[in-house]
């Protein structure tokens, strides 16, 4: 189902300040199919196609630092459901482990391989594994680690409503957000106080301006943004 009944949803999703959200995205089941059938043709299709070159990524990964191909951490996405996602590992091993949850530019876990794939977000590809089993989508909100779910103002569980994604307006604007932190002492107070709550109005405001073609328009909108 690609939207749950309203009175079937968690009790952290039956607030006022979400039911307006959940009204706007009742009126569009229609996109939200399309939206559906998009993500798996396009993950199909773009697996298959770039299965060499994610071979070659994997390949070096492993020549440049010991561990695992991929990084799998625990995120939150569709009405809070918990989901390990798929990404290239660009960090030492157990980096989530000597360090915040956060990566700042000047991170001294990032590996020489992971560097770049961070830079062209070439890490990202993996999540197509995400996107077929419905965990996420190609445009939504970025899923979050539950530390940072916990502090979410009522509003914000409204970007629950929809499956993560992989990109949104958020994550082309703050793209370099690792940058913003590089100097801040408590980088993890500073993302749930400053940059979590300005990057959930851009959340917000996807969910009232959603359709298949808006999702088009941010998804061709991210691959300049990466091409710059």
């Amino acid at each position: 189902m690609l939207l749950e009944k309203y009175e079937k949803l968690p009790s952290d999703f039956k607030d006022d300040s979400i039911h307006s959200y959940y009204e706007i995205l009742e009126k569009k089941k229609v996109s939200l199919f399309i939206k559906r059938c998009f993500d798996v043709f396009v993950a199909s299709c773009m697996l298959i196609v770039a299965a060499v070159f994610l071979l070659i990524i994997a390949v070096a990964i492993k020549i440049d630092s010991p561990g695992t191909v991929f990084y799998r951490q625990e995120r939150i996405t569709k009405y809070g459901k918990k989901f390990r996602i798929f990404k290239f590992r660009t960090m030492v091993s157990n980096a989530d482990k000597i360090g915040t949850l956060v990566t700042l530019s000047n991170d001294a876990r990032i590996t020489k391989v992971g560097k770049f794939l961070r830079k062209y977000r070439l890490d990202e590809i993996p999540q197509l594994l995400n996107i077929l089993t419905g965990d996420m989508s190609f445009v939504g909100a970025r899923p979050e680690v539950e530390k940072y779910v916990d502090a979410y103002a009522p509003e914000m569980f409204a970007t629950l409503l929809m499956p993560a994604g992989v990109t949104s307006l958020a994550s082309i604007y703050y793209k370099d957000e690792d940058r913003l932190m590089k100097d801040a002492e408590n980088a993890d107070e500073i993302y749930v106080n400053e940059i979590l709550p300005a990057k959930m109005k851009y959340n917000l405001d996807y969910i009232k301006k959603f359709s298949f073609w808006y999702d088009i328009k941010l998804m061709f909108k991210t691959f300049f943004a990466v091409v710059k």
